[in-house]
This record gives structure tokens, C-alpha cells and sequence, in this order.
């Protein structure tokens, strides 16, 4: 049973947000909080209408249903997906001991920095995503850097689900069909399914989302053993890393990793649906641990049973009939996990443009239409960037080293030092903490430029040597 809260009475209510947002507050915005003056938002001035009174209690009943099961759903939704069908590949590179450190040191790392996005959310409660977090570290020029990245990021996360809906038709079907065409229908099931503006709305989908890719996951783990058991030779794989491994084949593995351990790029804006926004660390460590023990498992026991060719995403590793049963429990996963980037990317976006509109809470008809706007451009560019680098674990890893490394490492450290600290670095309270997140943010750093440069190194070198496919081709993907 989700728990809920008491709504006071009607009028009260409407009185009491008609107030908030003819201070121009629109989230309970403080005095401390940056909030850009944008040339596109409605201002809404005068007395507000009995009609806007009760279109505005309605938004802020629906956009705060969340309990802390349902936050750990949504979570699940954006984070265990795709993530999971790089790391056996990841594996290989770095060998079963330094793997399986990695995800496990990896996946802690990222609980603390969700926890201090949290405690910033708790401390701040007008931070309803990362531009604000920004703007409330670093004023105009924070807010909208963040703004960039954010959009960015969820633009990759996005292309990265097409282009593994893409992958997946092609698998399923062993048509002639040019890879386009499934790119375009990946495209437009993330469309409609991102159409639902509210968390609470997608958490619903959550639970089929949850057991796809535990279903997908299984049956690869278990396709690969029959395999392995049945094969005439030994399975070749290493605890130690492959011996001719380079600076940038490794740095790509680990970007991989952390690719899988995305899920505070949304916090923000999922614990802002909260209505006890602080039983956050429930739905955190519940997550974490999910994700610390599937992504372990999954990369050691897929590793272990295929070798060093395993394949990324790792359900091609299975074999060509198992891949297309695999893929098929996999296609929910694909495209709801998906579509949630979308929602999130847009819900910024689109509050932004009418921050003191009623139509923010997309339940008039010119809320709808913009909604839906947003949503099929924001779709439409995510399957051309998708189109454009056309290969799994380069994609992945761009996002995770470029935009992942901010929001999971040294951004969050960044909080601590600036929101959260209280008094001197050095002093004796906060000297391991200061430490702790110092080690973080310098770790964010060296993943940021070593990382990028990995990628697009070896992006450059694959196109070189011809074993990658071109931008926007017809040819099979898997």
C-alpha cells in the first residue's frame, strides 16, 4: 500500500497555490534559489480564476503521489536496462577481479552521491532538478550549464534505448528491412510512451519494466551456461585484464560500468513527485543494491560463460534463436526505460517555458499541446543521434564519460562543499568527508577527460580500421 497525504480542504488549498504562484514561486522557490527570468514564460499576473485554482490543485495532486516504493520503481525503470547488457563486455576487457571491483566499488560510489543529491533535495526542497542545483551553487552561468548537460544526457540515454530497440527488431525479425525503418518505429514507441507526463503515472509501467529485464537477463545467463557446457573446448576467460589492453579499451569498459549506475541524473526530479521526500535513502539503498548484485552477477557469470568474445549488448552473446526470445521479454524494458529520459528531459523543459502557467502541469489543452510537442522533437533528435554513431558500447560510452561522470561523481562532491558542509573542510566533523568527496570529485574528473578521449579515440580507430557501421546506414546493426 502506497501511503498518502492528507489534502486540506479545497479552498484552502487553491488559496494557498494561487498565493505561491502570484509570488512568481511556482515550486516554493527561496530567496537563495537562482530561477532564470526566461523571455518565453507566461507570466501570470492579477488574480487567479476560480478555473486556474482548480486546474492547479489537480497538477499538484498529481504530481505528488510518490512514496518511497514507487520512487525505488521509477528508479529501476530509468536505471537496469541497458546497463546490464554492456558490463559482460566490460568484464572481458578488465578481467573477472578488476570487473567485478569495479561494479561493486562503482555501485557504492554512486548510492553516496545519491545520497547527497537527496540530502540537498531534503535541505533545498524548491531544487526540483539539476539546473536548479546548479543555479543554486553558481547563480545564472550553473544554471544553465546544467541545463545543457542534463538535456544532453537524457538526449544519449534516450538515443541509446533507439538504437537498442533498433538492434533488437533486427534480431527478432532476420528481415531485409534497412535498419532505419526500425530505428524510426523504436523512435515512435518511445514517443508514445513517454506521452504520460507524471512519475507516478510511469511507476505503473515500472513493475512490467522490472521483471522484462529480469526475465531477458535470466534467460541470457542461463542460454550462455547450456552453451558453455556444451561447447567441445573451454571457455577462454581471465581474472586479469586482456593482455594487449590500451588506455582508451579500458577506459571504455569502466565508462560502462558507470553507465549502469546513471540513476541521480533524475533523482532530483523524481524525489521533487515525493510527498515524504525524505524516506529518499529507502528507495536508494533498495536500488543499489538491486543494481550492485544483478550487474555483478551478470557480468561475471556472462563472462564466465562465453569468454572473451562475449558481445555487447550481451544478449547477442546467446545465440540466434535464444537472442530473439531474450530480446523479445526485453522489449518492454527498452522502451519504457527509454521513454522515462524523454519525460524527464521534457518535464524540465517544459517548466521552464511556463514556470508561471498553468500549463506546466500539462492538464489544459495548451499544456497538452506543447507537451506533445516537446516530446516528438526531443524524441526525433535522440534517433538522429542514435543514427549517427550506430554502435552500442561507443554510444555508452560517450554519455557515461562526457555527462555521466558530472552527475554521478564530481557534481555531487561539488554539493557537499558547497550545500551541505557545515564550517571548515578541515575541521575534525568533516576532515574524512571532505576527503572522501575530494577523492570523488577528482575520480569524476579523471573518468570526464579520460574517458572522452577514449571514445572517441577509439571511435576514430574502429571507422579507420572499417569495423564499425557508417552513420545513418541500412546495414544490420547486431
Amino acid at each position: 500500500m502506497i501511503p498518502t497525504t492528507t489534502t486540506p480542504p479545497a479552498a484552502e488549498a487553491a488559496d494557498k497555490i494561487a498565493e505561491d504562484v502570484n509570488k512568481n514561486t511556482g515550486n516554493h522557490a527561496s530567496a537563495n534559489l537562482f530561477v532564470p527570468d526566461d523571455s518565453t514564460s507566461e507570466k501570470m499576473v492579477g488574480e487567479v480564476t476560480e478555473f486556474e485554482k482548480r486546474k492547479i490543485m489537480a497538477g499538484n495532486a498529481k504530481f505528488h503521489r510518490l512514496g518511497w516504493k514507487r520512487l525505488t520503481i521509477v528508479l529501476i525503470v530509468q536505471a537496469i536496462a541497458l546497463g546490464s547488457l554492456s558490463i559482460p563486455a566490460a568484464f572481458a576487457t578488465l578481467g573477472m577481479v578488476a570487473g567485478v571491483i569495479c561494479s561493486v566499488g562503482i555501485g557504492l560510489i554512486a548510492i553516496y552521491t545519491s545520497y547527497i543529491v537527496g540530502q540537498v533535495k531534503v535541505a533545498f526542497p524548491q531544487v526540483e532538478h539539476y539546473p536548479a542545483a546548479g543555479g543554486l551553487m553558481f547563480g545564472r552561468a550553473g544554471y544553465e550549464i546544467f541545463g545543457v548537460m542534463l538535456t544532453l544526457q537524457l538526449v544519449f540515454l534516450t538515443a541509446s534505448h533507439c538504437l537498442t530497440g533498433t538492434i533488437a527488431f533486427q534480431t527478432l525479425t532476420e528481415s531485409n528491412v534497412c535498419s532505419l525503418v526500425w530505428g524510426v518505429v523504436s523512435a515512435v514507441i518511445l514517443l508514445l510512451l513517454a506521452v504520460p507526463p507524471s512519475f507516478a503515472e510511469v511507476a505503473i509501467l515500472g513493475y512490467i519494466d522490472f521483471v522484462s529485464i529480469i526475465l531477458a537477463i535470466g534467460i541470457t545467463i542461463i542460454a550462455t551456461g547450456v552453451k558453455s557446457t556444451s561447447a567441445s573446448a573451454p571457455v577462454e576467460w581471465s581474472a586479469w585484464p586482456k593482455e594487449d589492453i590500451s588506455f582508451a579499451t579500458a577506459f571504455i569498459a569502466i565508462c560502462n560500468i558507470f553507465f549502469a549506475y546513471s540513476f541521480s541524473i533524475s533523482q532530483f526530479s523524481f524525489m521533487d513527485e515525493m510527498h515524504t521526500p525524505t524516506d529518499y535513502m529507502k528507495a536508494i539503498w533498495t536500488l543499489g543494491g538491486i543494481e550492485i548484485v544483478i550487474y555483478t552477477l551478470t557480468g561475471a557469470l556472462i563472462y564466465s560463460f562465453v569468454g572473451v568474445d562475449v558481445k555487447s549488448p550481451a544478449i547477442l552473446s546467446a545465440g540466434s534463436t535464444v537472442a530473439k526470445v531474450a530480446f523479445g521479454v526485453a522489449l518492454p524494458v527498452i522502451f519504457i526505460s527509454g521513454s522515462i529520459n524523454t519525460t524527464v528531459g521534457v518535464r524540465y523543459i517544459h517548466g521552464r517555458m511556463y514556470k508561471d502557467s498553468i500549463a506546466r502541469f500539462v492538464n489544459t489543452k495548451k499544456g497538452w499541446i506543447s507537451w506533445l510537442i516537446l516530446i516528438t522533437v526531443f524524441t526525433w533528435i535522440s534517433f538522429v543521434v542514435a543514427e549517427s554513431i550506430p554502435f552500442f558500447s561507443d554510444l555508452i560510452a560517450i554519455t557515461s564519460s562526457l555527462l555521466n561522470s558530472g552527475f554521478t561523481l564530481y557534481i555531487p562532491a561539488m554539493m557537499w562543499f558547497f550545500l551541505l558542509k557545515k564550517g571548515k573542510w578541515n575541521s575534525k566533523e568533516n576532515l574524512v568527508w571532505s576527503i572522501a568527496n575530494a577523492f570523488i570529485f577528482i575520480m569524476g574528473l579523471v573518468v570526464l577527460i579520460g574517458g572522452t578521449y577514449s571514445s572517441i579515440k577509439n571511435i576514430r580507430d574502429e571507422y579507420r580500421a572499417g569495423t564499425v557501421k557508417s552513420a545513418f546506414t541500412c546495414a544490420s546493426l547486431g
